[in-house]
């Protein structure tokens, strides 16, 4: 797990621990730590990035703070499953450079076990999620 940041690796570690649907229950737990859009971003969602890949409308900015990236979701409160996949990604993820964003496999969520208990369609979202995140990245690094 040398090419997924610390934060990640841990809640990772943590779904692992799981069994069945209790990682359905993590992810709803996670969902509810999804922070709101901080009040400079609630006017301005327009200029956020959209998920088109997402059946439920996620968008998503980043910004950069000393170098690393700080991530913000905006997901409607009526898809606990994708608010927790954006909270996980945004607690892993947040404050890492670029370049170890683009270094995390688009296929992590199997160390998970995630595609035990999940759709296909719900993978594709997740996966999703995490290449916009790291198309972000790229564009950072210019």
């Amino acid at each position: 797990m040398s090419s997924i940041p610390p934060k990640l690796a841990e809640i990772i570690d943590n779904f692992q621990w799981c069994e069945g649907s209790e990682k359905l229950e993590l992810l709803v737990q996670y969902a509810e730590t999804l922070p709101e859009l901080p009040a400079w971003l609630q006017s301005r969602r327009a200029e956020m990035d959209s998920v088109p890949e997402c059946m439920t409308p996620v968008h998503v900015l980043a910004e950069t703070q000393d170098g690393n990236l700080v991530f913000h979701f905006a997901v409607p409160a009526e898809s606990p499953l994708v608010r927790g996949f954006a909270a996980f990604m945004k607690e892993g993820l947040d404050g890492s450079r670029p370049e170890e964003i683009l270094q995390v496999p688009g296929d992590f969520y199997v160390q998970m076990g995630l595609e035990k208990v999940l759709t296909h369609q719900r993978l594709n979202g997740l996966s999703a999620i995490l290449a916009h995140m790291k198309q972000l990245a790229v564009r950072e690094l210019g």
